[in-house]
């Protein structure tokens, strides 16, 4: 007798139909990138960021392409404002915590209002956006996926990083404890850890020669990242095809941390 035919396997759909998304800091850069990424794969997305011109051309770009997408201006370092902003709305099913700033320089020259800008918008507007972000779910019920915007600098030290490794250290950390509170609620959180990435705010390091070229010397792949080089890992966080990812982090750092 022939054996009976085992169904084959399905590819988990990296599709995001019916879900809503969200991203910080998303008018430029590596937001806008994802906010691109999460649209085009059906996700209703909400670009929020300080800089609303910014962010409603992105989000006119958008739903030109025919994509479903929204600007919504928020300092992610106002709580309150944080929390209203929830509030109003429907529960988002992604969060993608992307707002972020570095201040670089020798430990030794970093000033304590340095070190507070750093740590305040990295690890402290982090937490509270995923907090009040993890309330709204949880009130309704909503499963879905955190994902946090971290560096290559949260697993390896950096000259001049000081504050910058300080920052998604904690984050990493962060991170790993909000996946144990949340997996018992059908949320996971993990962090995406890229080396460094060409946008507005790195472009101008790279116009010194030697910091190029010692940036190159690490990255083994032999190229500065892009935008584009983590869409599909937002993609992949975000969805159905990382379910049993939580509590980690994709390093995307063209083998940076490798060595």
């Amino acid at each position: 007798m022939t054996p009976p035919s085992t169904p084959l396997p399905a590819t988990p759909s990296f599709r995001l139909d019916g879900r809503r998304a969200l991203v910080t800091g998303a008018g430029r850069g590596i937001g806008l990138a994802a906010a691109a990424a999460l649209a085009e794969a059906g996700a209703e997305v909400t670009l929020a960021a300080r800089t609303q011109p910014e962010i409603e051309a992105v989000a006119a770009q958008l739903r030109e392409a025919g994509y479903r997408a929204e600007a919504a201006p928020l300092d992610v370092s106002d709580t309150e404002a944080v929390r209203a902003f929830f509030a109003a709305r429907a529960p988002f099913h992604v969060l993608l915590n992307n707002a972020g700033t570095n201040r670089p320089k020798p430990m030794w020259e970093a000033s304590e209002a340095d070190f507070d800008a750093v740590m305040d918008l990295n690890v402290k507007a982090a937490f509270f956006v995923a907090q009040a972000c993890v309330e709204r779910m949880m009130a309704t019920g909503t499963k879905g996926s955190l994902i946090h915007m971290g560096s290559q600098m949260g697993h390896v030290g950096g000259p001049n990083r000081s504050l910058y490794c300080a920052s998604k250290w904690a984050l990493e950390g962060m991170n790993k404890a909000f996946a144990l509170d949340l997996a018992p609620h059908g949320i996971r959180s993990n962090t995406i850890a890229p080396t460094f990435i060409e946008t507005p705010m790195t472009k101008p390091f790279f116009e010194d020669p030697a910091f190029k070229a010692s940036v190159l010397e690490k990255i083994k792949i032999g190229r500065i990242g892009v935008p584009e080089d983590l869409m599909g890992a937002v993609l992949f966080l975000a969805g159905d095809a990382s379910a049993m990812m939580t509590g980690t982090s994709l390093v995307v750092d063209g083998g940076w941390t490798a060595e």
